[in-house]
């Protein structure tokens, strides 16, 4: 695919790269262990792309709850058990049957999520959560049947209605958060426009939906109209706005040839785009495809999990059954040892376990998307908490890839804001990134400027232009040498030395001075590498070019450890050498030759600015291009990291207590947990950790 930009407006368009060929190792989907079992309930797919299958689900289990919520009244007040309980005791005829019919449409109606989903963890052969549940549900069930159509014994009806209900909101709620941590990608998606103006061969206009257009279709975008395809303007020029997209806050210039993204804001003029990609093509899509990847991209800590939940169902099954057995075994009665077993086998419901790690997972994706980091690989991510080192490369990194001055020095016996006067008012007419530089000077300066007239570029030599009806040159060093002008060389050649490009400024063929210009280092470069101090995080320049110019950036940075010089094929090298010494390492680049370094290093970070390769090498990109996001990454990994693990412990450490209380170890001194404490216990669990996933949002 071609480059998202030409290379005058590249420093611009900072984040314009589509982000391609999404199958990257890194996210084998282990359907095998079925990660994603705790979200599939009732076998649905977590898909995000299409936004309302998720959103369907949650309006479904609210709907389920409420109305099994109602009819679990009437089956509380026709249990005997519960009637007991309240000292209430009323009946009529056929009670019993009646509240069979209840109970039965609570089992099927509030119980189907449940059951489905345990035939289908069954079918893979992977017991978990939906299968404990089941089970838990098809015993009180059929038990209670039993009890009404002339078993001896009490029935369980207001405990399994109860116990559904509860699992029902738990699983509300679970979906509730998820869908919120999803929902950063439906912002997304409503980003696209629904339809087009499509520019007919007669040059009249035609609305059509997305779907239609075809590559090379002409699109007509009036101003204030969002574009709705990737494209590149044929016609016209405007000022676009990409600030959802690239974070750029800035409207970006543009004119013909120039590439356009969908889903940004055409602000002024009237643009023709030739279409590029539709669909699931576009940039959005792809950035889209991006997070969802890194929503499913499984993590240590989610493998973790999932081994957890497996192993607790199977415990739950030992225990229900060796309850069971001692309870009958200690001339207990068929019912009472039956309640036990049911008991702990609701209890051991893994269900906060299966949400602790993907809750934190998606609320910190979704951070991270808000933030502008696109997290590729999970577990590198999760990796960089233990980052001690970051090596960046310098052009384009730590520099803005744009000219700036950085000295003026002005002929004895002239102000420097004389100098900057002549000079920019002459460069207003120019294009040259050195003008843009010199225009920005004096704009910080406060200098007004005066009209240029006959202005000429002289092609390798500078230019020319009158003001105030006096003729000003600003001139390369080259055309001083031609002309034989004496000028200050020592201050020259130290300008020179330190990688600076030099021009001077004549008025009436008269030296009024020199002005260096360098490419400039990005403040956020210094602000980031300064909190990285701050964290015991060393940094590290790596660049190519000369060391002069290295040691120039590196002092205004305050980094200590330059590799300069060095030729891209060595850069992975280096990262080994700073990894020898036993550092962890992140690499920060941007261009093709940084990607044998980024592959190389502990976790590698793209600057989202950079070429498509690097992007697709890294772990990380940073959509903004701002080096500040690598504090962001370490802070966000290890409090991710810390939720995950206060959420397992939370989750397991409840199996650990509640277990042996359900099988009865304390009946001896008479307390008795029964299933519906025991559910609502479990249920509190599931929501302390999700409401402990969402606290990270605040951190």
């Amino acid at each position: 695919m071609p480059h998202h930009q030409n290379q005058q407006t590249k420093h611009k368009n900072d984040e314009k790269h589509n982000h391609e060929h999404h199958h990257d190792n890194h996210h084998e989907h282990d359907h095998d262990d079925k990660g994603h079992e705790h979200l599939s309930h009732a076998g649905h797919g977590h898909n995000d792309h299409e936004g309302h299958d998720h959103g369907d689900m949650v309006e479904e289990f609210k709907r389920r709850f409420y109305i099994s919520l109602i009819v679990t009244i009437p089956i509380l007040l026709l249990s005997p058990m519960i009637q007991d309980f309240i000292g209430l005791a009323f009946s009529f005829p056929f009670d019993q049957y009646v509240l069979f019919a209840l109970a039965t449409f609570v089992f099927f109606y509030g119980g189907w999520p449940f059951l489905t989903g345990s035939v289908d963890e069954l079918k893979h052969r992977n017991p978990g959560m939906m299968t404990l549940i089941g089970l838990a549900i098809v015993v009180a069930y059929g038990y209670s049947s039993l009890v009404v159509f002339g078993w001896s014994g009490k029935n369980f009806f207001w405990e399994l209605a109860t116990l559904i209900d509860i699992m029902l909101l738990g699983h509300w709620i679970e979906m509730k958060s998820v869908m919120g941590a999803s929902n950063a990608l439906q912002e997304l998606v409503k980003l696209m426009p629904n339809e087009a103006h499509r520019v007919k061969e007669n040059g009249k206009t035609e609305d059509v939906p997305l779907s239609e257009l075809d590559a090379e279709d002409l699109v007509l975008v009036k101003p204030g109209e969002k574009i709705p395809v990737d494209g590149m303007i044929t016609e016209g020029k405007s000022a676009i706005d990409e600030s959802m997209l690239t974070g750029e806050s800035v409207p970006v210039e543009k004119t013909e040839e120039d590439e356009v993204i969908g889903g940004s804001i055409n602000k002024e003029g009237s643009l023709t785009i030739q279409v590029k990609n539709t669909g699931d093509d576009t940039y959005l899509s792809q950035v889209i495809t991006l997070v969802e990847e890194a929503q499913n991209s499984k993590s240590r800590a989610q493998n973790f999990a999932n081994r957890a939940a497996k192993w607790l169902f199977y415990l739950a099954l030992g225990a229900g059954i060796t309850t069971f057995i001692i309870w009958m075994a200690l001339g207990f009665a068929f019912d009472v040892a039956l309640e036990r077993m049911v008991t702990v086998m609701v209890i051991t419901c893994p269900h906060a376990l299966g949400l602790a790690a993907p809750l934190v997972v998606a609320v910190s994706t979704s951070l991270s998307a808000k933030q502008g980091l696109l997290i590729r690989n999970r577990t590198q991510f999760e990796n960089s908490r233990n980052i001690d080192a970051v090596i960046f490369d310098k052009t384009g990194t730590l520099t803005k890839g744009e000219f700036g001055v950085t000295n003026v020095i002005p002929t004895e016996g002239k102000e420097e804001n004389e100098v900057l006067y002549w000079a920019a008012s002459v460069e207003q007419n120019s294009e040259h990134p050195l003008a843009r530089g010199i225009l920005e000077k004096a704009h910080d300066q406060e200098i007004s400027l005066d009209k240029v007239e006959d202005f000429e570029s002289i092609t390798g030599k500078g230019l020319k232009g009158k003001i105030d009806g006096r003729e000003v040159k600003v001139m390369s060093p080259g055309y001083m040498k031609d002309k034989n002008y004496s000028y200050d060389t020592a201050s020259f050649n130290k300008l020179s030395e330190e990688g600076k490009t030099v021009v001077f400024v004549l008025l009436d063929e008269e030296l009024l001075g020199m002005v260096a210009l360098a490419d400039m280092v990005r403040d956020s470069a210094k602000e980031a590498i300064a909190e990285l101090k701050t964290k015991n995080i060393h940094s590290v320049m790596l660049t190519g070019d000369n060391e002069k110019v290295a040691n120039w950036v590196a002092e205004q940075l305050e980094i200590e450890e330059v590799y300069a010089e060095v030729l891209p094929d060595h850069k992975a090298d280096k990262v080994k050498e700073v990894q020898g010494k036993g550092r962890k390492v992140a690499m920060t680049g941007d261009g093709i030759n940084d990607t044998p370094a980024l592959a190389t290093a502990d976790v590698g970070i793209a600057i989202g600015s950079g070429t498509d390769v690097a992007v697709e090498t890294a772990d990380i990109v940073l959509v903004k291009s701002n080096p500040k996001d690598i504090v962001s990454i370490v802070s966000l990994s290890k409090n991710t990291y810390r939720k995950m693990v206060q959420n397992l412990w939370w989750a397991a450490g409840y199996n650990i207590f509640a277990i042996p209380l359900a099988a009865g170890v304390l009946a001896p001194f008479g307390i008795v947990l029964s299933p519906a404490i025991g559910a609502i216990l479990m249920s509190l669990s599931t929501v302390v950790v999700a409401i402990n996933a969402k606290l990270l949002e605040s951190e």
